[in-house]
Protein backbone atom coordinates (compact mmCIF):
# COMPACT_ATOMS: atom_id res chain seq x y z
CA UNK A 1 0.00 0.00 0.00
CA UNK A 2 1.57 3.12 -1.30
CA UNK A 3 1.84 6.39 1.17
CA UNK A 4 0.09 9.23 0.13
CA UNK A 5 1.77 12.15 -1.18
CA UNK A 6 1.32 15.32 0.69
CA UNK A 7 1.63 18.90 -1.62
CA UNK A 8 5.18 19.56 0.13
CA UNK A 9 6.10 16.31 -1.35
CA UNK A 10 5.29 17.00 -4.81
CA UNK A 11 6.43 20.04 -4.75
CA UNK A 12 9.96 18.77 -3.84
CA UNK A 13 9.54 16.24 -6.55
CA UNK A 14 7.89 18.66 -9.26
CA UNK A 15 11.12 19.88 -12.10
CA UNK A 16 12.96 22.81 -11.11
CA UNK A 17 10.62 25.30 -13.96
CA UNK A 18 7.63 23.61 -12.54
CA UNK A 19 8.82 24.32 -8.83
CA UNK A 20 9.36 28.08 -10.16
CA UNK A 21 6.06 28.80 -11.65
CA UNK A 22 4.71 27.31 -8.71
CA UNK A 23 6.37 30.07 -6.37
CA UNK A 24 5.63 32.61 -8.90
CA UNK A 25 1.74 31.70 -8.59
CA UNK A 26 2.50 31.73 -4.37
CA UNK A 27 3.69 34.81 -4.65
CA UNK A 28 1.26 36.65 -6.73
CA UNK A 29 -1.36 35.49 -4.63
CA UNK A 30 -0.23 36.45 -1.24
CA UNK A 31 0.73 40.00 -3.20
CA UNK A 32 -2.91 39.66 -4.49
CA UNK A 33 -4.51 39.25 -0.94
CA UNK A 34 -2.23 42.03 0.80
CA UNK A 35 -3.57 44.80 -2.28
CA UNK A 36 -6.95 42.83 -2.02
CA UNK A 37 -7.42 43.96 2.01
CA UNK A 38 -5.55 47.34 1.55
CA UNK A 39 -7.75 48.45 -1.56
CA UNK A 40 -10.88 47.51 0.80
CA UNK A 41 -9.44 49.77 3.70
CA UNK A 42 -8.89 52.17 1.52
CA UNK A 43 -12.50 52.23 -0.52
CA UNK A 44 -14.91 51.64 2.77
CA UNK A 45 -12.80 54.60 4.02
CA UNK A 46 -13.30 57.04 1.02
CA UNK A 47 -17.34 56.04 0.85
CA UNK A 48 -17.22 56.59 4.41
CA UNK A 49 -14.96 60.23 4.12
CA UNK A 50 -17.90 61.01 1.46
CA UNK A 51 -20.61 60.77 3.45
CA UNK A 52 -19.47 62.78 6.26
CA UNK A 53 -18.72 65.41 3.85
CA UNK A 54 -22.08 65.65 2.18
CA UNK A 55 -23.94 65.96 5.55
CA UNK A 56 -21.64 68.52 6.28
CA UNK A 57 -21.84 70.46 3.05
CA UNK A 58 -25.71 70.25 2.20
CA UNK A 59 -26.08 71.27 6.17
CA UNK A 60 -26.32 74.67 5.35
CA UNK A 61 -22.87 75.46 6.56
CA UNK A 62 -21.25 78.24 5.72
CA UNK A 63 -18.48 77.59 2.56
CA UNK A 64 -15.78 80.26 3.36
CA UNK A 65 -15.59 78.54 7.15
CA UNK A 66 -15.94 75.06 5.57
CA UNK A 67 -13.07 75.79 3.18
CA UNK A 68 -10.98 77.10 6.02
CA UNK A 69 -11.59 74.10 8.29
CA UNK A 70 -10.90 71.70 5.07
CA UNK A 71 -7.62 73.75 4.35
CA UNK A 72 -6.18 73.58 7.98
CA UNK A 73 -5.93 69.52 7.55
CA UNK A 74 -2.78 68.05 6.43
CA UNK A 75 -4.41 66.27 3.47
CA UNK A 76 -8.31 66.28 1.79
CA UNK A 77 -9.60 63.53 -0.12
CA UNK A 78 -12.49 62.31 -1.52
CA UNK A 79 -15.08 64.56 -2.58
CA UNK A 80 -13.57 67.22 0.18
CA UNK A 81 -11.11 67.46 -2.12
CA UNK A 82 -13.16 68.40 -5.07
CA UNK A 83 -14.41 71.23 -3.05
CA UNK A 84 -11.11 72.71 -2.15
CA UNK A 85 -9.90 72.70 -5.50
CA UNK A 86 -13.00 74.59 -7.23
CA UNK A 87 -14.17 76.59 -3.80
CA UNK A 88 -10.07 78.13 -4.41
CA UNK A 89 -9.93 78.41 -7.72
CA UNK A 90 -13.49 80.36 -7.20
CA UNK A 91 -12.27 82.55 -5.14
CA UNK A 92 -9.10 83.52 -6.97
CA UNK A 93 -11.14 83.96 -10.45
CA UNK A 94 -13.81 86.07 -8.52
CA UNK A 95 -11.17 88.77 -7.69
CA UNK A 96 -10.51 89.89 -10.48
CA UNK A 97 -14.07 92.02 -11.59
CA UNK A 98 -13.05 92.05 -15.11
CA UNK A 99 -13.27 88.00 -15.73
CA UNK A 100 -16.75 87.26 -16.90
CA UNK A 101 -18.84 84.75 -15.06
CA UNK A 102 -18.44 82.09 -17.50
CA UNK A 103 -14.68 82.06 -17.36
CA UNK A 104 -14.92 82.05 -13.74
CA UNK A 105 -17.38 78.71 -13.70
CA UNK A 106 -15.04 77.05 -16.61
CA UNK A 107 -12.03 77.58 -14.02
CA UNK A 108 -13.47 76.28 -11.18
CA UNK A 109 -14.42 72.95 -13.27
CA UNK A 110 -11.45 72.46 -14.75
CA UNK A 111 -9.99 72.71 -11.70
CA UNK A 112 -12.28 70.22 -9.85
CA UNK A 113 -12.02 67.91 -12.86
CA UNK A 114 -7.97 67.69 -12.52
CA UNK A 115 -8.77 66.80 -8.37
CA UNK A 116 -11.32 64.28 -9.51
CA UNK A 117 -8.95 62.89 -12.56
CA UNK A 118 -5.76 62.46 -9.22
CA UNK A 119 -8.97 61.04 -6.69
CA UNK A 120 -9.87 58.40 -9.27
CA UNK A 121 -6.22 57.69 -9.91
CA UNK A 122 -5.71 57.34 -5.78
CA UNK A 123 -8.56 54.80 -5.84
CA UNK A 124 -7.79 52.51 -9.04
CA UNK A 125 -4.14 52.15 -7.78
CA UNK A 126 -3.27 48.47 -7.09
CA UNK A 127 -6.42 47.34 -9.28
CA UNK A 128 -4.03 46.72 -12.55
CA UNK A 129 -2.35 44.28 -10.64
CA UNK A 130 -5.11 42.37 -9.64
CA UNK A 131 -6.35 42.39 -13.14
CA UNK A 132 -3.15 41.43 -14.14
CA UNK A 133 -3.09 38.83 -11.49
CA UNK A 134 -6.71 37.69 -12.38
CA UNK A 135 -5.92 37.00 -15.93
CA UNK A 136 -2.49 35.21 -16.87
CA UNK A 137 -2.27 33.58 -13.27
CA UNK A 138 -4.41 30.34 -15.00
CA UNK A 139 -2.49 30.29 -18.29
CA UNK A 140 1.38 30.27 -15.80
CA UNK A 141 -0.01 27.47 -14.15
CA UNK A 142 -1.44 26.03 -16.95
CA UNK A 143 2.23 26.20 -18.59
CA UNK A 144 3.64 24.89 -15.60
CA UNK A 145 0.85 21.40 -15.82
CA UNK A 146 2.06 21.19 -19.94
CA UNK A 147 5.47 21.20 -18.79
CA UNK A 148 4.87 18.84 -15.86
CA UNK A 149 3.03 16.29 -17.78
CA UNK A 150 5.50 16.38 -20.82
CA UNK A 151 8.29 15.45 -18.65
CA UNK A 152 6.41 12.72 -17.09
CA UNK A 153 5.32 11.29 -20.25
CA UNK A 154 9.27 11.67 -21.69
CA UNK A 155 9.92 9.37 -18.43
CA UNK A 156 7.40 6.98 -18.89
CA UNK A 157 8.64 6.46 -22.41
CA UNK A 158 12.03 5.82 -21.15
CA UNK A 159 11.19 2.61 -19.17
CA UNK A 160 9.78 -1.26 -20.84
CA UNK A 161 6.93 -1.12 -18.60
CA UNK A 162 4.79 1.65 -17.68
CA UNK A 163 2.26 1.46 -15.17
CA UNK A 164 -0.60 3.98 -13.22
CA UNK A 165 1.83 4.19 -10.20
CA UNK A 166 4.70 5.18 -12.57
CA UNK A 167 3.50 8.30 -14.08
CA UNK A 168 0.65 9.87 -11.78
CA UNK A 169 2.73 10.87 -9.49
CA UNK A 170 4.23 13.06 -12.34
CA UNK A 171 0.79 14.56 -13.24
CA UNK A 172 -0.21 14.66 -10.22
CA UNK A 173 3.02 17.51 -9.58
CA UNK A 174 2.01 19.50 -12.45
CA UNK A 175 -1.53 19.71 -12.08
CA UNK A 176 -0.76 21.50 -8.39
CA UNK A 177 0.23 24.07 -10.76
CA UNK A 178 -3.09 24.88 -12.26
CA UNK A 179 -4.74 24.88 -9.35
CA UNK A 180 -2.18 27.28 -7.63
CA UNK A 181 -2.84 29.27 -10.99
CA UNK A 182 -6.79 29.20 -10.37
CA UNK A 183 -5.99 29.66 -6.28
CA UNK A 184 -4.25 32.90 -7.56
CA UNK A 185 -6.60 34.63 -10.13
CA UNK A 186 -10.36 33.56 -8.58
CA UNK A 187 -9.79 36.29 -5.78
CA UNK A 188 -7.84 38.75 -7.71
CA UNK A 189 -10.97 38.37 -10.53
CA UNK A 190 -13.81 38.76 -7.91
CA UNK A 191 -11.71 41.48 -5.84
CA UNK A 192 -10.93 43.88 -9.28
CA UNK A 193 -14.56 43.49 -10.44
CA UNK A 194 -15.42 44.41 -7.09
CA UNK A 195 -13.12 47.06 -6.95
CA UNK A 196 -13.61 48.82 -10.12
CA UNK A 197 -17.66 48.85 -9.25
CA UNK A 198 -17.25 50.69 -5.90
CA UNK A 199 -14.58 53.25 -8.11
CA UNK A 200 -17.01 53.75 -10.68
CA UNK A 201 -19.50 54.54 -7.92
CA UNK A 202 -17.73 57.24 -6.23
CA UNK A 203 -16.36 58.84 -9.23
CA UNK A 204 -19.95 58.77 -10.25
CA UNK A 205 -21.24 60.36 -6.62
CA UNK A 206 -17.99 62.99 -7.00
CA UNK A 207 -19.11 64.21 -10.70
CA UNK A 208 -22.63 64.44 -9.38
CA UNK A 209 -21.39 66.79 -6.67
CA UNK A 210 -19.25 68.78 -8.97
CA UNK A 211 -22.44 69.77 -11.03
CA UNK A 212 -24.35 70.69 -8.08
CA UNK A 213 -21.30 72.90 -6.67
CA UNK A 214 -20.91 74.48 -9.97
CA UNK A 215 -24.37 75.42 -9.79
CA UNK A 216 -24.07 76.63 -6.31
CA UNK A 217 -21.17 78.64 -7.28
CA UNK A 218 -22.55 79.56 -10.38
CA UNK A 219 -26.14 81.49 -8.53
CA UNK A 220 -23.76 82.89 -6.20
CA UNK A 221 -21.39 84.67 -8.47
CA UNK A 222 -24.75 85.89 -10.47
CA UNK A 223 -25.84 87.15 -7.73
CA UNK A 224 -23.25 89.37 -6.52
CA UNK A 225 -22.44 90.88 -9.90
CA UNK A 226 -26.04 91.72 -9.61
CA UNK A 227 -25.91 93.38 -6.19
CA UNK A 228 -23.03 95.13 -7.04
CA UNK A 229 -24.08 96.28 -10.61
CA UNK A 230 -27.62 97.75 -8.68
CA UNK A 231 -25.06 99.75 -5.97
Amino acid sequence: MSSELSFIDLFLQASLLVQLVMLLLLATSVVSWAFIFQRSKVLKGAQSEMKKFEDKFWSGVDLNRLYQELSARQSVHGMASLFCAGFKEFVRLRKSPSTPADAVMDGTYRAMRIALSREVDSLENRLPFLATAGSISPYIGLFGTVWGIMNAFIALGEVQQATLAMVAPGIAEALIATAMGLFAAIPAVIAYNRFSHQVEKLENHYGNFMEEFSSILHRQSLSQRSDTMQS
